[in-house]
């Protein structure tokens, strides 16, 4: 019978010829990531469960990336809890403040995550390794445990949707302005625990740091999984990374779909969306003028050297407005020093710009750039819920780092082309 991508890896890791969607299956886990929020939580249980050694350690990771370097007392208590557990546990994967990099960024830089892999996380972005072509996905932290314990967790196969984009994107146009769009079509709900497959001639032309960027906000659409199927763009990026052997999966061509939307995306224009939801959707010439007070470039959605790249190339001989706080946060050490070797980050501190250590920071109020009441911020993350950057009267605007840049430059939101032509 006819399986979708998502329902071939979870067979195949299940033991299984066939899975259909509703079943429920235990699968294999290939590997399980926590971080210094979720992972706490997830050694908590483990202890309560009794379990003295963890399944493998080489496929259990812990990245402190959320709070560090630490903030405060009770960020740094998180993090020591972190660095004791994978100490005993030997684990081999764990990254210290100065060799790390925000998780689902650097987890597929290093080549521990893998076409075909099923992967768990206790965070909710986990389903960026989908890029690849995995079955990626948030889980709480006792399942977590129960992970790193058994190197097993039971599923519900979701069904999936597949997102066919067409045409030719126009200039300034990204992976960020694709998903957001689709998220504005169909709502943060639009796609509750399904898996969402993007295709077309459109994500086939895509480098793989756009793919990552639309894997990541598929949970933004309600998704259990967001999946691109992996293809020559994908076998470029793993094969000299790959620590282990990894498996590429297609979906059949008569593969049993919930929905299927094909868009033309050929007259889509860079957009924004609005406070306080992903699905508020406009595209940046349709807006009034909105000054902002915060520029943020960076995150597991937009932190990559090409999103840097594209941000310097707009904030290059310029000066950030003087009303402005720009903050610029490469998403991994390696691409720290990248960038530092392009001569980015001198464009950026040029601009009068500041960059960053990576870290998860702002994205949630966490630290680095925390909002005042009454004050709006445009950011490359990936969420602008009510009082995720800060006070519960400031607001977020979500944007690719094209748009950002220039909104740093001009003091208000806009369009790149204002900056650069």
């Amino acid at each position: 019978m006819s399986m979708t991508i998502s329902q071939k890896i979870l067979a195949a890791r299940s033991d299984r010829d066939h899975v259909e969607p509703g079943e429920l299956v235990e699968a294999r886990v290939d590997f399980a990531l926590g971080n210094d929020i979720t992972a706490p939580l997830a050694i908590e249980a483990f202890r309560k469960a009794g379990a003295r050694r963890v399944f493998d350690r080489d496929r259990v990771c812990l990245v402190p990336d959320h709070f560090t370097p630490n903030k405060d007392i009770p960020s740094a208590m998180q993090a020591r809890l972190l660095r004791e557990f994978a100490r005993e546990q030997g684990l081999t994967h764990y990254f210290e403040v100065g060799r790390m990099g925000i998780e689902h960024a650097l987890l597929p830089e290093q080549g521990l995550v893998l076409p075909g892999d099923v992967v768990v996380g206790a965070d909710s972005h986990t389903c960026t390794y989908g890029a690849l072509g995995a079955f990626a996905t948030g889980v709480g932290s006792t399942d977590l445990a129960a992970a790193m314990i058994t190197g097993r967790v039971w599923f519900k196969v979701p069904g999936s949707v597949r997102f066919v984009y067409k045409g030719k994107l126009r200039p300034w146009v990204g992976g960020k302005d694709l998903i957001l769009h689709t998220i504005g079509q169909v709502g943060v709900d639009g796609a509750r625990y399904q898996a969402m497959e993007f295709a077309g001639e459109v994500v086939e032309g895509l480098p793989m740091a756009d793919r990552f960027t639309m894997s990541n906000m598929a949970i933004e659409a309600g998704a259990k999984a967001g999946l691109v199927a992996p293809d020559g763009v994908t076998e470029a990026y793993v094969k000299d990374r790959a620590r282990r052997p990894y498996r590429f999966y297609a979906g059949d061509a008569d593969a049993p779909y919930d929905q299927v939307y094909e868009w033309d995306v050929s007259e889509l224009e860079p957009v924004v969306a609005l406070p306080h939801l992903p699905e508020n959707v406009k595209p940046v010439t349709d807006l009034p003028e909105i000054p902002v007070d915060q520029v943020v470039i960076g995150s597991c959605t937009n932190g990559r050297l090409e999103d840097l790249r594209q941000a310097a190339s707009i904030l290059k001989g310029r000066k950030v407005d003087a009303r402005v706080r720009c903050i610029v946060i490469p998403a991994t050490q390696r691409i720290y020093r990248q960038a530092m070797k392009e001569g980015l980050l001198e464009i950026f501190v040029d601009a009068e710009a500041a960059v960053s250590t990576p870290t998860c920071g702002p994205c949630l109020g966490g630290h680095m750039g925390i909002l005042a009441e009454g004050e709006r911020a445009v950011a490359t993350t990936n969420r602008n819920f009510k009082g995720r950057m800060g006070h519960p009267q400031s607001e977020v605007y979500l944007s690719g780092p094209a748009v950002a840049a220039a909104s740093a430059v001009l003091g208000r939101i806009a369009h790149p082309a204002e900056v650069r032509g």
